[in-house]
């Protein structure tokens, strides 16, 4: 792992103001996997479900969480180029997310920005309540670059 995993927790979890009032958990932090969860506590909208903003908050957050697990942040930073969110339920719980790079993908875009200076990748992703329904779905398309 590029840093230690309690320095990644506090990055992921308390590192952006927005992020920490939200109460979102680490729950998992692995080379090339994490596991999120956003509670529905504090993050209800006008019906009583988890309001989009926070579903958006959990879907995009990943992104940044598996490139601290992953990549050297001395040598690379991650953007986020589009992020498209499907809803397909109501969200009347806590709710997690699971995002995984393969060791192989995470060497095949090292190298590509080595070689070229960025190199895209998209995380497809499906956030769960307690009992695994989906209740949205993810599409992000990120680019690596090289400092």
């Amino acid at each position: 792992m590029p840093m230690p995993a309690e320095l990644i927790r506090q990055l992921t979890e308390e590192q952006i103001a927005f992020v920490k009032r939200s109460g979102l958990k680490a729950e998992l932090l692995e080379p090339g996997h994490v596991r999120l969860c956003m509670p529905l506590a504090g993050n209800q909208n006008h019906i009583g479900s988890m309001y989009a903003g926070a579903l958006f908050t959990l879907a995009e957050i990943p992104g940044g969480a598996l490139f601290l697990t992953s990549f050297d942040a001395q040598r690379f930073y991650p953007i986020i180029k589009e992020m498209n969110l499907r809803f397909r339920r109501p969200a009347t719980g806590d709710i997690r997310v699971e995002a995984r790079l393969d060791a192989d993908e995470v060497l095949r875009l090292q190298k590509q920005v080595t070689e070229q200076g960025k190199a895209e990748y998209v995380l497809q992703l499906q956030l769960t309540d307690d009992s695994g329904e989906v209740v949205a779905e993810s599409h992000g398309l990120y680019q690596l670059r090289a400092r």
